[in-house]
């Protein structure tokens, strides 16, 4: 009698367990033939950039319309190549393809967000985050600080100069300027000379800010700041045309 139930359970587990590869292989079998009928794409635009659009993205996908997704089986199509192909794109930081239990395709972008300008006699690019370089784009310019450097100061390494161990140091002044929201409204020029030393362009009251290093960069700013707040509304902000802040404890007013 307890071999008999032995031999039932054992049975009735081989049972259960084809059934259910059974309703595996039949559920990935009709999974592989559901047809893709609609590509959906969403672009975050958590900062207001919009230098990517959708149809931009379909194309990088398709190859220019050339190997349509729509119409295809999900074996003909490889989710981790069409996510290399749209990350080849310069403003692209993250894309994520997936399929929905319908058998559409699902793309998620995330794009690179450039926080400053870099202007040279032979050069016109962004700077993202990370001192990468980003092309300019024909479908939208960011309202971002200009930044100019010295004739010297990037030579040889023009195209990374803000991620080596001298640029870094640039490149954490403009991260400052742009996540700040007062700074980033009153700044509008950065100028790196050939010593190094930073100077910035306001747009209200037009001054010259001598910066100096980017050391103490929040000691600076505070300085400036009290300035601002508790100086320039009794005296005008016409009275100076430079300010600097370079040295600690003082500013130099002309």
């Amino acid at each position: 009698m307890y071999w008999n139930r032995k031999v039932k359970a054992l049975l009735f587990t081989i049972f259960c367990g084809g059934i259910f590869v059974f309703l595996v292989g039949f559920s990935k079998s009709r999974q592989s033939e559901k047809i893709c009928k609609k590509v959906n794409i969403k672009i975050d635009n958590e900062y207001n950039n919009y230098f990517l659009s959708e149809p931009e993205i379909l194309s990088l996908m398709t190859r220019n319309g050339t190997q349509p997704l729509t119409g295809r089986k999900k074996e003909e199509i490889d989710l981790k190549q069409l996510e290399m192909r749209i990350k080849t794109h310069k403003f692209v930081k993250e894309a994520e393809v997936f399929r929905d239990l319908a058998g559409n395709i699902n793309v998620k972008v995330q794009q690179n967000r450039p926080i400053a300008r870099l202007l040279s006699a032979d050069r016109d690019v962004y700077i993202d985050e990370e001192g990468a370089q980003l092309p300019l784009s024909n479908h939208y310019t960011a309202n971002v600080i200009p930044v100019t450097v010295g004739v010297g100061l990037t030579k040889n390494k023009a195209d990374s100069f803000f991620q080596d161990s001298v640029g870094v140091k640039y490149l954490s002044l403009l991260r400052f300027v742009e996540k700040d929201d007062f700074w980033n409204a009153q700044m509008a020029h950065m100028h790196i000379d050939s010593k190094g030393k930073v100077s910035f362009l306001t747009q209200v009251g037009d001054q010259h800010i001598e910066f100096g290093k980017p050391v103490q960069i929040e000691d600076k700013f505070r300085k400036l700041f009290i300035f601002y707040k508790e100086v320039l509304p009794v005296v005008g902000w016409e009275k100076y045309g430079r300010l600097n802040i370079e040295y600690k404890d003082q500013i130099i007013c002309e």
